[in-house]
């Protein structure tokens, strides 16, 4: 059996070291949030080439796998302490442009694509509803065919990137009977006639991503819009997935590595009765238990990566590592609070990256839906019978 290979290769060493360091001195926190400046970094981003590196080559992207991808998101995360910015990114990347790529035609790549990858145009997911979130196909926006066009009515919530995107791809129904073939995806530019972004929300961590509600009145996009074929909305959205709970949680690593760090700094330096606290088991402990769970999880998402670069459709994987990394975030969030005492309830690295660590356990699918999920892909779904805990095929 070939030795497996836990490491990077030189030229992509070389990509997350320049990717740490433009983070560190270009992408610094924004308090309050100013959408000058979020467009301005967004802008730096892309002429490093982080906004687009999974967009192909032909459009200014950059062409990369997923196990590369994911090593840069990790990067970014690492070196800038914005992750509100850094899950932006990745919004942008994995719930966007990876659908645009796979489902796109020709024209619409042609369109889309280089400004999107350039930073010039920022794109947002909009899947979300009031009715509507962890049960996907209970949406309620509808698209009707009128003529050569769709006519969009519905409303979206909690959208990622709203407030600064320069196009959604919107899921709306097509045909209410017909379950999960009736949902289909359109790219719809902001400012098209019957789109309105309202509002925006004040979030307990990842501040520096912008947040707001869409509502389609009579929203009349070309049948040119959709993006797939009608009825392959789940299937579109279902493939973004796959990469965001993988490639995007990538940033979380990073940030999980930079804390860790910062907390092992910290208990060498702080020094209770006469020595430094990093000598008492109950703290050296909880900071071997930060770094098994940030390695651990590690694993188990590169492990997933491996498996889309190869083009696997597995969807245990990705939700796996969706689930140890969130998991393990919100952990080492808490253990770096409780290792730096007074220091981790004020305002500081500990208590944002816990802020922002916290949302990890809810979106791109919350882990209780996770869960549920891998059980019935393991075959563990109520009425599904198994033998010798081999699921039984009939």
């Amino acid at each position: 059996m070939a030795a497996m290979d836990f490491d990077l290769d030189s030229e992509t060493m070389e990509m997350c070291e320049a990717v740490t360091r433009f983070a560190r001195e270009q992408l610094s926190a924004c308090d309050p949030f100013d959408p000058d400046g979020f467009r301005d970094r967004w802008m730096r981003a892309g002429r490093q080439g982080l906004v687009g590196t999974i967009g192909p080559a032909e459009y200014g992207g950059g062409g990369l796998d997923a196990v590369t991808a994911a090593a840069l998101m990790e990067s970014l995360g690492y070196g800038s302490t914005d992750t509100g910015f850094c899950f932006s990114v990745a919004a942008h990347l994995f719930a966007c442009l990876v659908p645009i790529v796979r489902f796109g035609t020709d024209q619409q790549k042609q369109r889309w694509l280089p400004a999107l990858c350039s930073g010039e145009w920022i794109a947002a997911h909009a899947i979300t509803e009031p009715e509507a979130g962890s049960d996907a196909l209970r949406l309620r926006t509808r698209a009707e065919r009128d003529g050569d066009h769709y006519v969009l009515h519905g409303e979206k919530c909690f959208i990622t990137n709203a407030p600064v995107a320069d196009v959604f791809i919107v899921q709306a129904v097509t045909d209410p009977t017909a379950g999960y073939f009736g949902l289909t995806s359109f790219l719809v530019p902001a400012g098209t006639a019957g789109l309105k972004v309202t509002g925006g929300y004040g979030k307990i961590g990842l501040r520096g991503s912008p947040m707001a509600d869409v509502y389609l009145g009579g929203c009349t996009v070309p049948a040119s819009a959709m993006l797939g074929a009608e009825g392959t909305g789940a299937s579109v959205f279902s493939s973004s997935m796959g990469w965001e709970r993988t490639c995007l949680f990538a940033l979380y690593l990073g940030a999980m590595r930079r804390i860790i760090e910062d907390t092992r700094w910290y208990v060498t330096e702080r020094k209770q009765f006469g020595v430094p606290i990093g000598s008492f088991q109950a703290v050296s402990h909880r900071v071997v238990e930060m770094t098994l769970r940030f390695e651990s999880a590690r694993l188990m998402l590169y492990k997933a990566a491996s498996g889309l670069a190869r083009g696997s459709d597995d969807t245990i994987a990705p939700a796996l590592a969706k689930l140890a990394v969130s998991e393990a975030a919100v952990q080492i969030g808490l253990d770096a609070m409780q290792v730096h005492g007074a220091l981790g309830v004020i305002d500081g690295g500990a208590e944002t990256f816990l802020r922002d660590a916290l949302p990890s356990r809810v979106f791109s699918g919350s882990n209780d839906i996770q869960r549920n999920n891998i059980a019935r892909s393991l075959g563990l779904a109520a009425g599904h019978r198994t033998r010798r805990g081999v699921p039984r095929h009939e």
